[in-house]
């Protein structure tokens, strides 16, 4: 009888056992859970970290959105590598005829060196404007130096809530070291699904504190405090595997995930039915031997038996694409040339394989148009081979170069007949363009003076010429103060409008406040000064174009008086 009894308790007990161990095993998950979720707020009540996503309100007119200049922090590991975009207003509240477009890329989409109305959107916007008198274009440049197609695919998918009215896409030469690349200092893994949980995580306050507590270790184990030269040093900053054998697993996970991302974009926008202007990419074949192309390194690692064949090979074949240059034959000289581009182990120019994965995106997907500004690029250059003519240096355009890839986009947009508004009249062709776009002397050569400085360090190595000497003109002494960075670029121009001004240049200075109001359309002074000038310089047609300008961002009784005295004196 005891035994039973005994027996009979204990199986009364177990049941409520089992659920009081459950509930301990709950709150054992649950608890660190809730600690996590305090501290986070706790963080963000007393401001700590940054808010990443793209756009926020305006700090000077809050009606617009303006792009994060925290952005770009959860694609870098090291936040002193990390790069922010250009400040483009865009209201909030899209108003009729409107045609709102987002622009997607690396550093050439951003327009360096000359960036503001160097990039090519700016090229492009200009002459839409002109063109297109009936609709108010918003061209937002969310491009950033230094990322790939994580950057560009989490960007492009974050703007599908802001109404684009189509996305406009150059990228592919970051792909190895861009932040997230296979080859970069900012590499997570090639799992996709780990890269994109860490970047969704790096949205974290108490993830980004743990991120730099990890750097302020990491600083104090390497002994050093100092800050790196972010301006010179960025490209031997990102990358880290300087010998990406052509055909490695490495190469291969590289391509593999740029045609994933851009893939997953594509798919993306097809869905919501936005149309997406993807571009082929350019690069310098004729004048940019291969940087680690003949068994050296330009950084100094050690490389295997395949790395130093790969090089060789690179090397012979530019080698043999002079040679063939030399001799006029230019079909061989040009696939000799691609052969060695292909070939480099320093891939900070994208391989062939970039460009077939983008051809093959624009044919499968309907919404996808093909911009060819390699084939643009290649009917300005001699022979059909890229180099100097368009190029700086490696990937990055000159300002005629610039040029073209706006009117690659431009032919591509007009083909996809985008725009149902009429076209006026008295169309802005490409030769007028480059006669009217607002880029100044100064913007030349502060490019100039940028890239001389560029070329001089890591991986170019290539000395500023002895006998280069900075003049002394205006335009020489405000670009190199800009290209040292002790004025900004609204700074220098406003300087030249106003020394021009003073000994009675009056061309010079209407270059100059143009490019102040296409670079900062809401400030509506530009514009005016711009139509006045224009007028007393006999263009009636581009006053009354910077007249309507100043009106349509600001109707006030002031700027419409202008737009009427205007008239009168044209007897309108």
């Amino acid at each position: 009888m005891r035994s039973r009894s005994r027996s009979t308790a204990g199986a009364g007990l177990r049941p409520r056992s089992r659920r009081r161990l459950w509930a301990f095993r709950v709150i054992a998950m649950v608890l660190p859970l809730c600690l996590l979720v305090i501290i986070e707020l706790v963080l963000r009540w007393v401001g700590y970290g940054h808010d990443t996503r793209l756009f926020i309100r305006y700090p000077d007119d809050p009606r617009y959105w303006v792009m994060n200049k925290y952005a770009a922090e959860r694609y870098f590991t090291d936040t002193v590598n990390e790069t922010r975009g250009g400040i483009e207003p865009f209201l909030v509240d899209k108003p009729a005829g409107t045609f709102r477009i987002f622009v997607l890329g690396e550093s050439t989409t951003a327009g360096y060196p000359y960036f503001h109305n160097g990039s090519f959107h700016r090229w492009l916007e200009f002459r839409l404007m002109h063109e297109y008198p009936g609709l108010h274009f918003e061209i937002i440049n969310v491009s950033l130096t230094a990322v790939n197609s994580y950057t560009v695919l989490d960007f492009g998918s974050q703007v599908m809530s802001y109404q684009p009215d189509a996305l406009l896409v150059y990228t592919g030469h970051n792909e190895y070291y861009g932040a997230l690349g296979v080859g970069s200092t900012s590499h997570i893994a090639n799992s996709r699904w780990l890269v994109w949980t860490m970047v969704n995580l790096r949205r974290l306050r108490l993830v980004q504190w743990l991120g730099r507590l990890w750097s302020g270790l990491r600083s104090r184990v390497r002994g050093s405090s100092a800050a790196p030269d972010q301006r010179e040093n960025l490209m031997q900053r990102m990358a880290a595997d300087q010998r990406i054998v052509l055909g490695s697993p490495a190469y291969a996970a590289g391509i593999l995930q740029f045609r994933e991302n851009m893939d997953e974009l594509c798919r993306i926008t097809q869905t919501l039915g936005v149309p997406v202007f993807l571009s082929t990419v350019v690069s310098n074949l004729r004048d940019q031997r291969p940087f680690i192309g003949s068994g050296g390194d330009a950084s100094g690692a050690a490389g295997g038996a395949d790395a130093s064949f790969a090089a060789r090979g690179a090397d012979r074949a530019f080698a043999a694409g002079d040679s063939a240059w030399r001799a006029g034959d230019y079909a061989t000289a040009k696939r000799d040339y691609v052969a060695a581009r292909d070939a480099d182990l320093l891939r900070f120019r994208a391989p062939s394989a970039i460009d077939s994965v983008i051809r093959v995106l624009a044919g499968e997907y309907s919404n996808v148009h093909l911009v060819d500004a390699l084939e643009r690029f290649e009917a300005a250059s001699p022979h059909g081979v890229v180099g100097h003519e368009t190029l700086l240096e490696h990937v990055h355009p000159n300002l005629y170069g610039y040029a073209l890839l706006s009117d690659a986009f431009y032919r591509s947009m007009m083909a996809a007949h985008l725009f149902s508004s009429p076209h006026a009249p008295d169309s802005l062709g490409f030769d007028s363009l480059l006669v009217k776009m607002p880029v100044t002397a100064v913007d030349s050569l502060d490019g100039a003076y940028t890239i001389l400085m560029l070329k001089s360090r890591w991986p170019f190595n290539e000395p500023i010429p002895s006998g280069f000497k900075r003049g002394n003109t205006v335009p020489e002494q405000l670009a190199g103060g800009l290209a040292v960075g002790r004025i900004d670029w609204s700074q220098a121009l406003n300087e030249l409008y106003t020394l021009s001004m003073r000994v009675g240049d009056k061309r010079t200075a209407l270059k100059a406040v143009e490019a102040l109001s296409l670079d900062r359309p809401l400030y509506t002074r530009y514009a005016l000064y711009a139509g006045r000038l224009n007028f007393e310089l006999g263009d009636t047609s581009e006053a009354v174009f910077y007249f309507k300008q100043a009106c349509a961002i600001d109707p006030s009784p002031t700027n419409i008086q202008s737009l009427n005295m205007l008239y009168r004196k044209m007897n309108r």
